[in-house]
């Protein structure tokens, strides 16, 4: 189902989106949803992340324009502790040019990155990584491990320059703040999320998906999974609208809130 009408059928429903905290989503309509599609995964650590009023604070303090400030080594140092070793950080508006990046740095180490499908990513010398932040969607990250002289030189090659090596794009300095808080919150929640806290919803959830972790992938046939979308929005849950893309489990929610989604029949 196209995205935008997706939210017309859920404004038809309950209205506007007026407030979300954790993993739900309050309507104009006085409807608390609880919300499986989280951005997929941008809204991974919830939508009140202490990273927004990180984002607050540097506006504050005029830190809006291009210049330079200390927060892009910071977020780097945030993405070198995320993979557990030394990388070096390149900012891209789209996953497809982070990862045409990182593939001609090494074809053959090179992955998207994917929280709690027990990857080791530390082995992996270019990851494509978005932070865990909802409003940003045309934000990427491609974390470089071992950039010695072989691989400036094939990144010089990408920037079109024969001394620089790769040129990754300019962004805001109060969105490279608050990416590091929301990176840095990613670790904690690494350590503090187990397998305990996302089986409790299986009950209903199995029915319907294939669950890894904390990531849901649909078992339903592709054919009927827009009827399946709107039973789900029938039942006050919103899943991820693209049948290719995972939805998640609401972490921190009491499982009871799925139990009208338990008695959907497709």
């Amino acid at each position: 189902m196209r995205l935008d009408r997706y939210y017309s059928e859920i404004k038809k429903r309950y209205g506007i989106v007026t407030r979300a905290r954790g993993p739900f989503l309050y309507t104009q309509k006085n409807v608390r949803l609880t919300d499986l599609c989280q951005e997929g995964g941008r809204a991974i650590l919830g939508w009140d992340a202490a990273a927004y009023t990180v984002f607050k604070n540097i506006l504050s303090k005029g830190l809006a324009g291009s210049f330079e400030t200390a927060h892009f080594g910071r977020l780097q140092k945030a993405a070198s502790d995320l993979f557990q070793s030394p990388r070096k950080i390149f900012l891209f508006s789209s996953k497809k040019a982070a990862m045409e990046a990182a593939l001609l740095l090494d074809a053959n180490s090179a992955s998207v990155y994917k929280p709690f499908n027990g990857v080791d990513y530390s082995a992996v010398k270019n990851v494509v990584y978005a932070p865990p932040l909802p409003w940003t969607n045309n934000f990427w990250i491609l974390a470089a491990r071992d950039f010695g002289q072989e691989t400036a030189q094939k990144g010089a090659a990408l920037s079109g320059q024969e001394s620089v090596p790769i040129s990754g794009e300019s962004f805001p300095p109060a969105l490279l703040a608050a990416a590091a808080r929301a990176t840095y919150d990613l670790i904690a929640a690494l350590k503090a999320r187990q397998e305990k806290e996302f089986f409790i919803y299986d009950k209903v959830l199995t029915k319907f998906f294939e669950r890894r972790a904390c990531w849901l992938r649909p078992k339903i046939p592709q054919e009927k999974y827009d009827d399946f979308l709107l039973a789900c929005l029938d039942a006050g849950v919103v899943v991820n609208p693209d049948y290719n893309s995972d939805s998640l489990v609401p972490y921190g929610a009491d499982n009871g809130v799925l139990k009208k989604m338990g008695e959907i029949n497709v």
